[in-house]
């Protein structure tokens, strides 16, 4: 999911739509340009019970590797 360009909530709202969507166990690739998402990505997939199992910061982008719980 490429949420480049948008300011939170938007990318939280939008992952949490799509994640609703999906199986447990399922893997998302998301991608933000929003630094505030370093905070609110891992924030919300904690109290929604989900797991980050990775995330890589570059120049002009962040990529979130999130497992569905």
């Amino acid at each position: 999911m490429d949420v480049s360009g948008h300011k939170c909530p938007i990318p939280v709202l939008r992952l949490r739509r799509l994640l609703d969507k999906i199986k447990d166990g399922a893997t998302v690739k998301l991608t933000a340009t929003d630094p505030m998402t370093l905070i609110d990505i891992p924030n919300f997939c904690r109290e929604a019970g989900h797991e980050v199992e990775n995330i890589v910061e570059a120049d002009d982008y962040i990529l979130y590797l999130i497992k569905k719980c």
